[in-house]
């Protein structure tokens, strides 16, 4: 798992050291531990993205630190999701929990298979791994058009 930030690694090993039913446990924690919006985006929702691709609705939104952006900008990352989407709300706080604060460059160097390595792919639905999926992908996407910017 050297491919991964060690952040996420360490979620991947705990994920990995479980039983189905205590992954499913895990991932709540992550639901119940994603953090609220900060005021400049709860009082401005407009200025979050969609990612449709979830089951329930959920909405990101990704900045880098600096002014003028560049591969090594501190990343970070806001998600909102309702509370009565656990699933959703877990993988969104995997996510922050494990990219928060690293650089552009090492964001964009996550491999896309991260949540088929969570081993939750008998406990969740196909679609719902496709969520998690679309969620980091579309953080890439906000980084290189920041970086681009």
């Amino acid at each position: 798992m050297s491919d991964l930030p060690p952040a996420l690694t360490g979620i991947v090993e705990d994920f990995g050291a479980l039983t189905e039913r205590e992954r499913l446990e895990l991932l709540l924690d992550f639901s119940e531990n994603l953090p609220d919006l900060p005021p400049r985006y709860a009082e401005h929702p407009e200025l979050l993205e969609p990612v449709p691709e979830c089951q329930s609705p959920l909405f990101l939104a990704v900045e880098l630190a600096d002014a003028a952006p560049t591969r090594q900008s501190l990343v970070h990352l806001f998600f909102s999701a309702p509370p009565e989407a656990p699933t959703t709300r877990g993988f969104a706080g995997i996510l922050r929990e494990a990219l928060d604060g690293l650089s552009a460059a090492e964001v964009l160097a996550v491999p896309p298979d991260v949540p088929d390595r969570l081993g939750l792919a008998h406990a969740v639905s196909p679609l719902r791994l496709r969520g998690m999926s679309a969620m980091l992908s579309r953080v890439k996407r906000q980084i290189e058009k920041a970086l681009v910017a």
